[in-house]
């Protein structure tokens, strides 16, 4: 791989990519919104192109490039909070990851690699599960499979690789969103109550810097018409990494489990499996939960300072 694009590419994960090809001294087509360049490395090798997601289609009239190796989609609208529950702008983003694949065939790339989550996976073994009551975080989920089945069929037609990324739950230094490391640490360091489910259910982490290294791998070496889970290959029940946050950052407090419910789904351990991604690309996590959760807690410690 020797040029590629990026969308979303100021976010947490389309920043940490972008150091992570620059690292494999590829070049970047960097594409986020206007005037949100600020987590986008200044390097010789790095070109920043605004654009409107609602506007994906004019991405190729703004890039001249025909040599582009690889597009990387990152870019989705919605992925925390309370708009993961906007059935408009789920499916919008569907569609928008379509057309995406669409801009990438115009403009010449080889591959399309889509960040796709386990909240898929999660998602099918809910629908599909008779007398479930599906809650509604899951229309995220929803509109990441229909990207997914939806991209890949389009992709198909008009003989472009394509590749799928599912990660697992990427944490580390730079993001900002209300998920559930952040909140954690939040509340270890302004001393909320930390209550949590019973935490049986099956779970991963992984740190940022592994997921983009693993994007990277993904898209120089992967097989086409593949989806690869991008994970630590230490999956095991939530507790366990919670217990592991306390002992690393807070052992003196108190973790209470069993007083919230729990209303999703115990994905098998199979699910998590990264042995694929492992043969074909030659990705295994490096960076352990212990660590990575140590340097987040800094990292979080000195943006709220």
């Amino acid at each position: 791989m020797k040029k590629a694009l990026v969308t979303g590419a100021n976010g947490f994960l389309g920043a940490a990519l972008i150091n992570e090809l620059l690292k494999q001294n590829v070049s970047v087509i960097a594409a986020g919104r206007e005037g949100r360049d600020d987590h986008i490395p200044n390097h010789e090798k790095v070109r920043f192109v605004s654009f409107d997601i609602s506007r994906i289609c004019d991405l190729k009239d703004k890039i001249a490039d025909t040599d582009i190796d690889v597009f990387y989609h990152l870019a989705w609208a919605g992925s925390a909070g309370p708009s993961r529950a906007d059935t408009a702008l789920q499916l919008q983003n569907a569609q928008w990851t379509v057309d995406s694949v669409r801009v990438a065939k115009e403009m010449g790339c080889k591959r399309f690699v889509g960040a796709g989550s386990i909240m898929e996976k999660e998602t099918t073994t809910v629908a599909f599960s008779q007398g479930s009551e599906p809650g509604m975080g899951y229309i995220y989920g929803g509109g990441k499979l229909i990207a997914h089945c939806m991209s890949k069929s389009v992709a198909a037609q008009l003989g472009i690789d394509h590749l799928w990324a599912v990660i697992t739950n990427a944490f580390g230094e730079g993001e900002i969103s209300p998920r559930f490391i952040n909140t954690t640490l939040r509340n270890i360091m302004n001393d909320k109550p930390l209550q949590f489910t019973v935490g049986t259910q099956n779970y991963d982490f992984v740190h940022v810097a592994d997921v983009a290294r693993a994007l990277y791998l993904i898209g120089d070496n992967g097989k086409t018409n593949h989806e690869y889970v991008i994970g630590s290959s230490n999956a095991r029940p939530l507790r366990e990494f919670i217990l592991e946050m306390k002992e690393q950052l807070a052992p003196e407090k108190e973790f209470q489990f069993g007083d919230v419910p729990f209303t999703g789904v115990n994905l098998p351990m199979e699910v998590f499996n990264c042995s694929e991604t492992e043969r074909d690309t030659g990705f295994r996590a490096e960076i352990s939960f212990s660590e990575g959760i140590v340097r987040t807690m800094k990292w979080v410690q000195r943006e709220d300072q």
